[in-house]
């Protein structure tokens, strides 16, 4: 009889109570795409749609040890990152990702909240720099991120260019600098490729208050069609694509009091099953 298994999609992220952001929208994301989520919680935010209240942290060897569980028992095909929030957290991921350095992984350097408020001190942000930046397949800043890695305003798609080309001289493989900020009617994504190339992408801009948790969705999205076996171009396009459509067919809902989630089971697949080799 053949054994058959699930492509599997590990989230190291922080916690969102109510729903949209975080762990939650990762598993929400993974499992509408067809894959099998497992999660490493890095820590506790008290939030909402309203915003952030609070953040706790996850005692750095309790991390360690959910690692540890999750590639001794179900390794994963993809791994996505989130909230990391102390210079010794990210160093044990990173330990982590260095003993298996097949598995592709998609950062989202989770560092501004929706309101602006920063939300990871610059020891962190230079940790990620070193340790993160060059295990990532690829990363995926906003414009607001992008502003402080690249240490300059971001608020033109010629400042996003710029940018991006900086972040990309920090030692990254590749950057999707993510347009959601821009004050424009069709919202310009940049992905900047490994051989030096830009792609840009154009989509048209909803009017909505639902976009809390769009940049997990995005980043568990692009984890979720590698996990499948597509070639990294082609997840960061179809992750943006599902983006797209999961905050169209969210646009009209109410939920909350503040920013709203995405609709993540707009068109949800079956769980992909596959023999096992």
């Amino acid at each position: 009889m053949k054994k058959m298994t699930y492509p599997s999609v590990l989230s190291i992220a922080g916690f969102d109570g109510s729903g949209g952001a975080g762990i939650q929208a990762d598993l929400k994301t993974i499992s509408a795409l067809g894959c099998y989520a497992t999660t490493v919680l890095t820590a506790l935010p008290v939030q909402n749609t309203t915003g952030v209240k609070s953040i706790f942290s996850i005692p750095v060897t309790v991390v360690e040890e959910q690692l540890k569980s999750i590639f001794d028992d179900i390794l994963p095909s993809a791994i996505k990152i989130g909230m990391v929030h102390t210079p010794q957290l990210v160093e044990t991921i990173a330990k982590s990702l260095t003993e298996n350095p097949k598995i592709p992984v998609v950062f989202d350097p989770v560092m501004v909240a929706t309101s602006g408020h920063k939300l990871i001190e610059d020891p962190t942000i230079k940790s990620i720099v070193t340790h993160l930046f060059p295990l990532a397949s690829v990363i995926t800043p906003n414009m607001d991120e992008a502003s402080l890695l690249a240490k300059m305003e971001v608020k033109s798609l010629e400042d996003m260019h710029t940018a991006g080309r900086k972040i990309m001289q920090l030692g990254c493989k590749s950057v999707l600098l993510k347009g959601g900020h821009l004050q424009t009617d069709i919202l310009t994504s940049l992905y900047f490729k490994e051989d030096g190339s830009v792609i840009e992408y154009e989509y048209k801009r909803y009017e909505t208050n639902n976009m809390h948790g769009s940049g997990c969705t995005l980043s568990s999205a692009i984890s979720s069609y590698i996990a499948q076996g597509e070639s990294l171009e082609n997840a960061v396009k179809m992750g943006q694509d599902y983006v797209h459509q999961a905050i169209f067919h969210a646009k009209d809902v109410v939920i909350g009091k503040g920013n709203g989630p995405l609709n993540h089971f707009f068109n949800p697949q079956k769980l992909i099953k596959y023999e096992m080799e």
